[in-house]
């Protein structure tokens, strides 16, 4: 319709109609209307083809077509042409059901007007108008949610389904139409929107929700918006809901809620290791610093962030570290072992490994940098390599012992019997022979000091209680030793017993009181105190020596000048002193550990030079009641008894054989094991006691004795050596020896052992 002019279609076959309605127009002045008639329906087909007019006038009554159809051929030909029905008055019910196609509006014939008709005309434009207007927006939105995933839809109050639009995957429009949700969907799910929406429609306010929804097992996640759907009164008659498809996005969410608790439990990780884990960048800055790393170097990460790691961590910048930054540069990677430096400014020393980090172009980032803490580790190794070097030296002394054992023999026994066999020499003589045999029981005593370090020697072992040693040596101590130092004793009543040798722990104490009185040249303190100690798995862990249990500690303690801890090692190895030449042998401390270690115990020191000296000994504690040795008997002469001395050393046959004689039995020699034999089974019912040396050339003694008790079980055997291993000792008592007697051996020793094995 251009400006006030309308062109108008009218088909009508009745002429006066025709008529009327041209006279109608006519009377109208506030329009021009262009009316072209035409009597059949083909006719307007035609017009209709060529030209366009703003409305369409159509009686359904025609010469080539009748009643509705008449309607739907000429509204199938011009859709966007609005059609006002011509009816008379018994075809309205015709006329009502062809607006229901479509048909903007009918005119009954008859009573008719100019203004009436012309009204009718615009109105017909105008709801064409909005119709084509609605018609088009419906389109648009079509074509706008055509590939959305927003599926839109109304709902009534009873949330029936009453339209429909882009219905998700597995559902079609007329599925759901007419349906409620627990028809389509399952329970759990229904019940979930149901909720929803009686909640909108009780309260008149929309909502919005996450959703899940299973569609034949197939379940999606839906962003819902419910919002109220109401008449032109206002009230609320339904809902009209639209939901997003968001299952892309929920699975995006879920995979990088998954990443993120990865992350979370490799830092958890970095976190539970007990190795601290620090990364820097390449300005040495600390970039991450794991709980391991706090704990081990004792800097919150909070606190070590940010700080330069080498001013952290190490008391001064050296070139081992320059040179492991330029290594991890150039190759990746560096490890080694560096001492660090703890919050508290303690040396720890750590196994280092450093990797180099790079970002994705492959440039150098950062450094990461993990070390393990192996301070105990190293302290357990320089125990074992101590333990190790004492034992090699040990071997070596237990070697040189026995034959010093063997030199020594003779020359004891020569001195104890040359005042016998010589009364009537002169004082200067007997002077001698005194010196002589002095100076052998002092070697003698020297090579027991080396077998107590080389194996701890056996003692008599009883149940005894170190409290009175304790105060017996002090005694002695206060006697002794300058008024300068005092003594004290600090020793519970209830202190538990040991089983040892109390000569040999006597000798341990005396050892370590000399070396603390030698430390304190001028003045000082001297503590001697006891006390019951527990060791548990920890403790034991980190001393090689330790085993779980109780133990009584005894504690030897001075103010002297201390010892150097450059020499702290070595202390313990024999003839190792810094005394002055003639003032110690070196073999007092060695002689201590090879005791208390024979015992099955161990020795701990604690000094600082200048600030004295600390000696723990661990005995393990045992139960019972004290036991007391009575004195041994004097020896006694023999009465004629035959005994084999079989011994590969001229000198001990010898001096043995003329001791032995002098105080009244019959010797058989023999020098090795196979004259060993021969001689007894010539005189087996002869000999009374066969003392066999164990060391022997061709056929060694152990085996010996093993023969001759095949020949006479009963027989009496007294073993001896300058050097008897542990195993070999073992062995001695396995095969039935009487007695064992450790050279060297004085004259009243190995008669003793005669006779305590011939009663």
């Amino acid at each position: 319709m251009a400006g006030k002019h309308i062109k108008v279609l009218l088909v009508e076959d009745n002429p006066g109609d025709v008529f009327l309605l041209q006279e109608l127009l006519r009377e109208v002045t506030t329009v021009v209307v262009d009316l072209i008639p035409v009597e059949r329906l083909n006719e307007a087909l035609n017009y209709l083809a060529k030209e366009i007019f703003d409305v369409i006038l159509l009686d359904l009554s025609l010469p080539d077509s009748q009643g509705l159809e008449t309607f739907v051929i000429a509204h199938h030909q011009a859709k966007a042409t609005p059609i006002i029905v011509l009816t008379g008055i018994d075809d309205e019910t015709l006329a009502i059901s062809a607006m229901q196609q479509g048909a903007q509006d009918y005119l009954v014939k008859g009573q008719l007007t100019g203004d009436l008709l012309v009204r009718s005309i615009r109105y017909a434009i105008e709801r064409q108008r909005a119709d084509d207007a609605l018609r088009h927006s419906e389109e648009r939105f079509r074509v706008a949610l055509k590939n959305s995933p927003i599926f839109v839809y109304n709902q009534d109050r009873e949330l029936r389904y009453t339209w429909v639009y882009n219905p998700p995957d597995g559902l079609t429009v007329e599925e759901i139409l007419g349906k409620q949700d627990l028809d389509i969907i399952p329970v759990e799910d229904a019940q979930r929107l149901i909720a929803i929406k009686r909640g909108v429609l009780n309260t008149g306010r929309g909502t919005r929700e996450e959703v899940s929804i299973t569609i034949r097992d197939t379940t999606r996640y839906y962003d819902l918006t419910v919002e109220p759907l109401r008449n032109e009164s206002q009230e609320v008659v339904g809902v009209t809901c639209a939901s997003i498809d968001i299952s892309e996005q929920q699975a995006a969410l879920r995979e990088r809620k998954l990443a993120e608790e990865k992350i979370r439990e490799q830092a958890a990780l970095l976190d539970v290791t007990t190795d601290a884990i620090c990364v820097r960048d390449l300005n040495n800055q600390i970039i991450f610093w794991n709980q391991g790393a706090e704990t081990l170097f004792g800097w919150q990460a909070t606190e070590a962030w940010g700080k330069n790691a080498s001013e952290l961590l190490f008391d001064e910048h050296s070139p081992e570290i320059e040179a492991a930054l330029l290594q991890v540069i150039s190759k990746g990677k560096w490890q080694g072992e560096l001492t660090k430096l703890t919050k508290t400014d303690k040396e720890i020393l750590v196994a280092s490994r450093w990797s180099l980090v790079c970002d994705e172009q492959g440039k150098p980032k950062s450094i990461l940098t993990v070390d393990t803490d192996i301070t105990e580790k190293k302290h357990l190794e320089a125990q074992l390599f101590r333990a190790q070097r004492l034992e090699s030296i040990g071997t070596l002394a237990s070697g040189i012992a026995h034959d010093l054992n063997n030199i020594l023999t003779p020359i004891l026994v020569g001195a104890q019997l040359l005042p016998l066999k010589f009364p009537d020499a002169d004082e200067r003589t007997r002077h001698l022979l005194e010196i002589l045999e002095i100076n052998a029981r002092r070697g003698a005593d020297l090579v027991k000091q080396v077998l107590s370090f080389a194996r701890g020697v056996e003692g008599k072992r009883i149940t005894l209680q170190i409290k009175h040693l304790i105060l017996e040596v002090a005694k002695i101590l206060k006697q002794t030793f300058p008024k300068s130092i005092e003594i004290s004793t600090d020793v519970p009543q209830d202190l538990w017993m040991v089983s040892g040798d109390s000569t040999q722990l006597h000798q341990v104490l005396m050892n370590l009181c000399v070396n603390a009185r030698d430390a304190m040249a001028n003045s000082g303190s001297l503590s001697i105190s006891a006390e019951n100690v527990l060791i548990d798995e920890n403790y034991a862990r980190i001393n090689l020596e330790a085993k779980e249990g109780s133990y009584t500690l005894i504690t030897v303690c001075d103010t002297g000048v201390g010892i150097p801890k450059e020499i702290l090692d070595r202390i313990f190895e024999p003839f190792f002193t810094t005394k002055d030449v003639g003032q110690g042998t070196g073999l007092g401390l060695s002689t201590v550990l090879g005791i208390i270690k024979s015992h099955g115990g161990f020795v701990k020191v604690d000094s600082e030079p200048g600030s004295g000296t600390t000696f723990k000994v661990y005995l393990p504690a045992v139960g019972g009641m004290e036991i007391f040795t009575p004195e041994e008997l004097p020896p006694q002469t023999g009465h004629g008894e035959l005994i084999l001395v079989v011994d590969d050393e001229i000198a001990i046959q010898e001096i043995t054989r003329t001791s032995l004689e002098d105080h009244n039995y019959k010797i058989l020699v023999a020098s090795d094991g196979i004259e060993a034999i021969a001689q007894y089974a010539q005189n087996m019912g002869k000999i009374s006691v066969v003392l066999m040396d164990i060391m022997l050339p061709s056929l060694d003694g152990l085996t010996a004795i093993r023969t001759l008790r095949k020949i006479n079980p009963q027989v009496r055997i007294i073993a001896s050596s300058g050097l008897m291993p542990d195993n070999k000792l073992s062995a001695v008592a396995a095969i039935g020896v009487n007695m064992f007697l450790p050279k060297p051996y004085t004259v009243n020793e190995l008669l003793l052992s005669l006779q305590k094995v011939l009663s």
